[in-house]
């Protein structure tokens, strides 16, 4: 080594100081490969400036890039049992818990919030693929219920992010469970007469596309996001056959009828609220 880098290179880093450097300044896109500067990927809600792959975002960035800025609030969901049935597989379900909640600063896979959607009122619960799976247990189905009981009394539309690989198997039975309390909450917003509107993100598969995830008034769906309940490869030995080029994926769900729209994210606000113009309640004119 030269009296350059032993001697020159560490006089000049301690005149100038040493700057640290963030480890996760650059994101690769999933899709085409392409190294994205994170705070670009912010501005563009987490979509793919050079392909348009939508990246799976959390419940807490749905919210903010679905609610008009500053306007929403949310809501404290009840607790549900930590550990109802004591399971333990490689490591203990209340541990599981605890790291998640630790990782997410969330208490669970559902944020629930109200608000403004380009000026109309609307109450929002997101799910969460990032807390263990976006899998629904009893405090999933307690604020589904939460959810639709705020938006009967503010008398504002009910609109769910859906995220999640199906129930969650450390509750067993409990979990089954959501599958009907979570339609009793939809069928609470409908009987009121308001709308009830589903956006299936990437992905949402089992008891949650089984249940109230197929519900809405509206389907819509973002890009590319994979809608199902069993797996594509199971499917295919069950039956046999060889599935269609994007089987499960938005567009092909889309094209057969169970997906009312296809929405970019950067259109999705907006499509809300053109959605509860048309379909809330109208408002009575003073005589």
């Amino acid at each position: 080594m030269s009296w350059l880098t032993e001697f020159v290179r560490p006089k000049i880093r301690t005149l100038l100081g040493r700057r640290e450097v963030p480890d996760n300044l650059w994101h690769q896109c999933p899709s085409c490969q392409q190294m994205i500067f994170q705070p670009d990927l912010a501005k563009v809600q987490k979509v793919c400036p050079h392909c348009g792959f939508h990246m799976r975002g959390n419940a807490a960035e749905r919210l903010s890039w679905t609610f008009d800025a500053g306007s929403y609030t949310r809501i404290e969901l009840p607790k549900a049992p930590a550990d109802p049935l004591r399971f333990r597989d490689q490591k203990r379900y209340t541990d599981r818990i605890r790291d998640a909640r630790e990782k997410m600063h969330q208490d669970d896979a559902i944020l629930v919030a109200h608000g403004k959607i380009t000026g109309a009122s609307a109450v929002v619960a997101a799910m969460d693929f990032e807390f263990m799976g976006g899998s629904m247990g009893a405090a999933v189905g307690e604020g589904l219920v939460a959810a639709a009981r705020l938006a009967v009394l503010q008398d504002a539309p009910l609109i769910v992010f859906t995220a999640s690989g199906g129930a969650r198997m450390q509750e067993g039975a409990i979990s089954l469970m959501q599958m009907p309390r979570s339609i009793i909450a939809a069928t609470m917003v409908k009987e009121a007469g308001l709308p009830y509107i589903v956006v299936l993100t990437d992905p949402t598969t089992g008891g949650v596309t089984a249940s109230f995830a197929m519900l809405g008034d509206i389907q819509l769906a973002e890009p590319g996001a994979m809608i199902g309940f069993a797996g594509a490869r199971v499917i295919e030995q069950t039956v046999r056959e060889k599935l269609p080029e994007g089987f499960q994926r938005a567009e092909y769900l889309h094209q057969h009828g169970i997906v009312d729209m296809v929405v970019p994210r950067a259109e999705m606000r907006t499509t809300l609220g053109t959605l509860i113009g048309l379909l809330a309640k109208p408002v009575a004119r003073a005589a």
